[in-house]
């Protein structure tokens, strides 16, 4: 069986890691030739709304999935006439439009932060006086890591924000746009939340419909980009029923099949308000691969390929970080314990090079030996 991946980078690496044991073979649809999945399977080099391209990928796979969700939706609606596509368009571009996906997330009686579409700066500033200050100003798609937002926490930063984010936006549409259409910015205002933390659940669905879900994870930034996720969360016990609950209802709503994580923020009186989610595997289940009976990576492909799930019982406490710009200390890999993951990228500020994971039986071990390797890294 071949299946398909749009995307070479590293969640394909290791989607790829974990289905060729299981006998699967993999292609991927990637800008690059030398991606970092690139040793692990045909890549088809193009773009990844190349029609061409696509009609090549799609020969003789089983199934298509992908490693990151700014695939264009087209793509997907084009190769879904060869072959299954999971997880489906629909999740993929409600996923991609943080409007429809705050709006799905409260059709589903899921609370989130409170928001509204801007369009010009009319919008915003009616948004402010209803959501009121301080609040974020978003791009509605293709912002991830803390990128397409600014934050306005007085009157002040309004017109700033709107210069950065609405005006580029508002001029590139009105020279797309036909003379007919109305340019809009197509931002979001977001309620600014004071979360106590970050929690993050991540479910999977098989092609049966049967459902399973790891652990809730507490997770940590650092300039927007996830730097350590901690699983099992400490004391989430209240609260795994409901990220359970909510992560069930989103993912029979959109028909889904594959792995889906949901991000949380966590309020200091134990409310829970929906963030993003993700329509694909995802940075804060990368503990999974040695903390987890089956990883979310074999659990992905095993939907995606019609196999029965794997069991998603954590393994011990397992603490995840990311390596970010530099390459670490290599005395990291004297760590008993220590598993470490890179990604074949060449070092750049900002950029993930890697991960590595620490899984023990006692909480304060698995911390302890984090702490060590966390002051090997050299992140940037």
């Amino acid at each position: 069986m071949i299946i398909g991946v749009l995307g070479g980078g590293q969640l394909g690496r290791m989607l790829a890691l974990s289905g060729i044991p299981l006998g699967l073979r993999f292609r991927f649809l990637d800008p690059s030739a030398d991606c970092p999945a690139a040793d692990l399977g045909e890549v088809v080099v193009a773009e990844y709304d190349d029609s061409d391209a696509l009609a090549r990928f799609a020969r003789g796979l089983h199934a298509v999935t992908y490693e990151f969700e700014n695939v264009p939706a087209e793509s997907a609606r084009r190769l879904a006439q060869h072959a299954p596509v999971h997880p489906s368009e629909r999740a993929l571009a409600t996923a991609q439009d943080r409007l429809a996906e705050k709006t799905c997330f409260q059709s589903l009686g899921i609370q989130t932060p409170e928001f509204a579409p801007v369009d010009s700066l009319d919008d915003l500033r009616a948004a402010i006086v209803r959501i009121g200050l301080p609040s974020v100003l978003k791009t509605r798609r293709f912002g991830y890591d803390g990128k397409g937002q600014v934050v306005l926490r007085t009157t002040a930063d309004v017109d700033m924000a709107w210069r950065t984010l609405g005006e580029p936006r508002l001029r590139r549409a009105a020279r797309s746009s036909s003379e007919q259409a109305e340019a809009r910015a197509d931002l979001i205002l977001e309620q600014f939340v004071p979360f106590a933390r970050e929690l993050s659940i991540l479910g999977v669905r098989s092609l049966d419909g049967a459902t399973r879900f790891y652990p809730p994870v507490e997770n940590r930034h650092s300039g927007g980009i996830l730097s350590r996720s901690v699983a099992p969360a400490p004391e989430s016990g209240a609260a795994d029923g409901l990220l359970q609950s909510a992560a069930e209802s989103v993912l029979r709503a959109l028909g889904y099949v594959g792995v889906l994580a949901i991000e949380f923020f966590e309020m200091s009186d134990g409310r829970l308000l929906a963030n993003e989610m993700a329509p694909r595997v995802h940075n804060s289940g990368h503990w999974s691969i040695e903390g987890a009976s089956c990883s979310q990576f074999e659990n992905h492909v095993r939907a995606v390929a019609g196999l029965p799930l794997g069991s998603t019982a954590p393994r011990g406490q397992s603490v995840m970080l990311n390596i970010i710009g530099a390459e670490p200390d290599p005395g990291v890999f004297s760590i008993e314990g220590v598993h470490v993951h890179m990604y074949g990228k060449q070092p750049r500020a900002g950029r993930k090079l890697g991960h590595l994971t620490v899984c023990e039986h006692r909480p304060e071990d698995a911390l302890a030996k984090a702490a060590r390797a966390e002051a090997m890294l050299r992140n940037c």
